[in-house]
């Protein structure tokens, strides 16, 4: 055979072999894709009518109960009941850890009261995994940790039995591909349990967009904290540079660094496809929108969490206490081991700010770490922060504050003079903002959100410190402590500055630019638009909804 014929043989076959291959796949998926479509979307989304009968129900109680002294035996509910206020979107946020207490947890009740004041028509149904409380104990934490008010009809919760899947303990190593696998699994059980409108990722877990999309027909809105892998992080790896997420036998070994940085590259770009399925994407802050916008290739939009500033800004400035405050989960990336080593650096430079047992030195500092524990791998760290504090012999100079109320943080925060923060490449901190909101003089790591968003220079003047080192921190702290009435100027620049840039009002106009169009009565689809306001007695809630709030009102 011809050197020219056989090379052309081959080339045929390669073309029939690859032919046949890619009709193959493609078979597979559409198989594959019809029948979880036609799963979620005749079976699954068959559960959303309970949700509807759920509201009905409850908001009909309700209503008997505040007019059941009023009403007369003429009222007739049937002449009453307006089908147009009725709810018939379900705006499903994903968030498994919505009980913890933390900054993202702000930002979800906040954007559900949010879309509950300027969108009647939708009900939300938070998808969590907190299993050990109900509806009613959510609600009052809520209430009691953020000041938040929450209409119970407007909200439902589906609690989810599989979010050990997503738990750091299930995966001490590959931990960002086994979470994000986890929160596949995760993502399908809630997806059985009810099929939103709008899926509304609010914790980051992006390898949940491509199901929420492809099979349940959703809008996928995304609000990123932070970037789930991100340059920074593959470049400390590349510098071998040891922290939470690069353990130091493999910082020290070449090899290790090597097959590292190649499973974090093939991450980044699965992370990359994943992300491309969100329809809305909201960053809350430039440090997160920079690594979005180059991970996913897109443009994200800045909205900035919503920070309570209004519960802080009659906090009096002066005669504040000799007190270090931190208000930070107790995660394993917010730094406490380095407050910790700060405090020690400082007290060993200045002897006379020890504090005495029984705290009868005025001139003593005392360093009150305030946060929220979310799982026993939480309260584990915890302990090994106690020991820390053993370890470096400033027992008497630490207090530990966990899962405070809200009016409990509002006192430490009202009694302090300075509010720490040390977690490197912190996405936003709503903690800074807070100290500052409060009257606190911020001393907080140079990255990052505090670094590019926070504190910021106000009129040209500064708001507070910035530090790397346990040294640099030390000697910020001391700066605030030896400082005469000046400081008051800083501490009021500083309350001035967050209240024009980060309150609940602009968190709120934000988001609601951002999503009118998905929670309003046209929505997006790859058909074109679609009218999803229904006709009163034939979709949304249905009949047998309505006919369900008719009988609770009668009886």
């Amino acid at each position: 055979m011809a050197k020219g014929t056989w090379l052309q043989t081959i080339f045929k076959w390669s073309a029939v072999l690859f032919i046949g291959l890619f009709v193959t796949v493609l078979l597979v998926y559409t198989v594959i894709m019809s029948y979880c479509n036609t799963k979620i979307l005749w079976g699954y989304r068959a559960n959303r009518r309970r949700v509807f009968q759920e509201q009905a129900a409850e908001k009909a109680k309700s209503d008997s109960k505040g007019h059941s002294e009023t009403s007369t035996a003429n009222d007739d509910p049937k002449s009453t009941h307006d089908t147009k206020n009725d709810p018939y979107i379900l705006a499903g946020f994903f968030h498994p850890y919505c009980n913890a207490g933390g900054g993202g947890e702000r930002v979800l009740w906040t954007a559900i009261r949010d879309i509950q004041q300027n969108y009647p028509h939708v009900i939300s149904v938070v998808y969590t995994g907190d299993t050990d409380v109900d509806k009613d104990a959510i609600l009052e934490k809520v209430r009691t940790r953020f000041n938040i008010e929450l209409e119970p009809s407007l909200i439902g919760f589906k609690f989810l039995k599989k979010r050990y899947w997503v738990e750091d303990a299930k995966w001490p190593r590959f931990t960002l591909i086994g979470q994000s696998i986890g929160s596949i699994f995760l993502g399908w059980e809630a997806l059985q349990m009810v099929v939103p409108d709008i899926w509304i990722d609010t914790m980051g877990y992006a390898f949940t967009y491509p199901a929420a999309r492809l099979f349940a027909g959703c809008q996928v809105v995304a609000y990123v904290h932070y970037p789930t892998i991100s340059s920074d992080m593959i470049g400390r790896v590349a510098s071998r540079e040891s922290g939470h997420n690069n353990a130091n036998e493999v910082a020290s070994s070449p090899l290790y660094t090597k097959l590292k940085l190649i499973y974090y590259r093939c991450f980044a770009f699965l992370y990359a496809i994943v992300g491309s399925f969100a329809h809305i994407v909201m960053t809350n802050s430039s440090w997160t929108k920079g690594h979005i916008d180059s991970l996913w290739n897109i443009k994200s939009t800045v909205v900035y969490p919503p920070c309570d500033t209004e519960a802080f800004k009659d906090f009096s400035i002066r005669n504040r206490e000799r007190i270090v405050v931190s208000v930070a989960q107790f995660r394993p990336e917010k730094g406490h081991g380095l407050q910790l080593d700060a405090i020690a650096q400082l007290l060993k430079n200045h002897p006379e700010y020890r504090q005495e047992p029984g705290g009868n030195n005025p001139q003593g500092v005392q360093l009150v770490m305030i946060g929220s524990a979310r799982n026993t791998s939480d309260q584990d760290r915890i302990k090994q922060l106690k020991d820390k504090v053993e370890e470096l012999g400033i027992t008497d100079n630490v207090t530990f504050v966990v899962n405070a109320p809200f009016s409990e943080l509002q006192a430490w925060l009202a009694r302090s003079k300075i509010g720490i923060h040390a977690m490197l490449d912190e996405h936003f901190g709503i903690g800074v903002v807070e100290y500052m909101a409060a009257g606190l003089i911020p001393v907080a790591h140079n990255s990052a959100g505090p670094k590019m968003d926070i504190v910021r220079p106000y009129n040209n003047q500064p708001t507070g410190y910035l530090a790397k080192t346990s040294q640099e921190f030390a000697e910020a702290i001391e700066k605030v402590l030896s400082s005469d009435d000046s400081i008051v100027d800083m501490q009021m620049r500083a309350r001035d500055s967050v209240q024009e840039r980060f309150s609940e009002k602009v968190f709120g106009d934000q988001l609601q630019k951002c999503m009118h169009e998905v929670l309003s009565r046209e929505r997006v689809t790859i058909y074109g638009r679609k009218l999803i306001d229904p006709l009163p007695e034939d979709e949304g809630m249905g009949k047998e909804s309505i006919e369900d709030t008719k009988s609770a009102k009668e009886k």
